[in-house]
């Protein structure tokens, strides 16, 4: 039998019993008890910041045997659409504008972070046909408690294609997204990828990377056990100054916050920092989908994640002075060498920026959602919406990835 319950946040369950799960599933970092309880105590999430925890628990009960718990759904109910980055402003407005409650709706996902992994989190040793039970479980506990509760509809962002199956199979709306990702194709070195570029594009890699350097500017990366307490605050300085940057930028996270991944997600974090001389003027700090083996060896070594290709997540870049150059540097090239070099297979640089990823060796790369709007004839509107923009995202993943290397 398996049965779901609703939990108002990680720390009711604890850590040790949410990440008996959550860590033995690859590629689900920001979903693990260290990311979400560092949300939660920084108040990043809550009420107050219109995200109320919803997290659903699956509990698999076997005759003769006591119940344990084989799944979990982080969601949160909002009373807007920001941090989300599968954009549905529009379909708020045509709510609004057809006299139809859109807020508060009900989210599965990683808060603020636009990265594609498993929703639905199902312990990976058992069963495959279990494992799909369970997951269809979560999501229709997360229907019907959202039907129970008066909320608009459901929202599954950045799923995996299994989990988008399931979904599809429950009447929800496929949206299909794009991003643009770097993966290694077996490349020595990044001379070895460079050569996959037309000449031209060669040389204006070349030249972008030679001013970084005439500007006295080296990087450098840490993974892990590498990454020193010291680069805390810098690393929150990186998010600050590039969400200040833009007037629609917004400081979801707090110094808190990355005091706390510090602390608890350290195995997963990867830091790079610019220097010129003693003065960092830039960097980021991404995290990884496998731990370090230095400080988590029994997982790292697991048979699940020795199958799995190691990802790297780009998430809170920023520049602290003027370097001509620095943002492509840091994101893209010393990124994609320092992957090369440390076995990453591929590197997601985040959400937007299309134009400079695709010239730089990021592929189109889709995305997945699903949606589920409870009013029948709105829900059809969003429907045949999310089937004519598919049509027009494929045609541009098409056209795109032949635009990148020579054939």
């Amino acid at each position: 039998m398996i049965e779901v319950a609703v939990i108002g946040s990680v720390e009711a369950l604890g850590r040790a019993t949410w990440d008996a799960v959550a860590t033995a599933v690859p590629g689900s970092p920001f979903l693990h008890w260290g990311f979400l309880s560092a949300l939660e105590e920084a108040n990043a999430v809550g009420p107050r910041a219109g995200w109320v925890a919803q997290h659903f628990v699956a509990r698999l009960t076997v005759p003769g045997l006591p119940a344990r718990i084989v799944g979990l759904a982080p969601a949160w109910l909002k009373s807007h659409s920001m941090g989300e980055f599968v954009y549905d402003w529009a379909w708020a407005d045509a709510a609004e504008r057809a006299g139809l409650r859109y807020y508060p709706k009900l989210v599965i996902g990683a808060a603020f972070s636009p990265v594609t992994g498993p929703r639905l989190l199902v312990d990976p040793t058992l069963d495959p046909g279990l494992q799909r039970q369970i997951k269809r479980a979560l999501l229709v506990a997360a229907l019907d408690h959202a039907r129970a509760n008066d909320v608009s509809g459901v929202h599954l962002l950045f799923c995996t294609e299994d989990e988008l199956a399931i979904a599809q199979e429950l009447g929800m709306a496929h949206r299909l997204g794009c991003q643009f990702h770097w993966a290694d194709a077996g490349y020595a070195d990044f001379d070895a990828f460079l050569a996959r570029f037309p000449s031209k594009r060669r040389n204006q890699i070349r030249r972008e990377r030679r001013r970084v350097q005439e500007q006295g500017v080296t990087l450098t990366s840490q993974v892990g056990a590498e990454v020193e307490d010291r680069w805390i605050g810098t690393a929150f300085d990186f998010y600050g100054a590039t969400v200040d940057r833009y007037v629609w930028g917004r400081r979801y996270l707090s110094k808190r916050v990355f005091e706390l991944l510090w602390e608890r997600m350290r195995p997963y974090l990867n830091l790079v920092l610019a220097r010129r001389g003693d003065e960092v003027v830039g960097g980021s700090l991404n995290l990884q989908s496998h731990p370090d083996p230095r400080l988590l060896p029994a997982l790292a070594a697991s048979p699940t994640f020795a199958a799995a290709p190691v990802r790297r997540f780009g998430r809170y870049w920023g520049a602290l002075a003027e370097v001509q150059d620095l943002h492509f540097e840091v994101c893209s090239y010393y990124a994609i060498e320092d992957s090369i070099r440390r076995g990453v297979s591929i590197f997601e640089a985040g959400a937007g920026g299309e134009g400079h990823k695709l010239g730089r060796g990021f592929l189109p790369a889709r995305t997945h959602s699903a949606h589920l709007l409870f009013q029948p004839s709105f829900h059809d509107a969003i429907a045949d919406f999310c089937r004519r923009e598919k049509a027009h995202v494929e045609r541009e993943i098409e056209v795109q990835s032949d635009e990148v290397f020579v054939r």
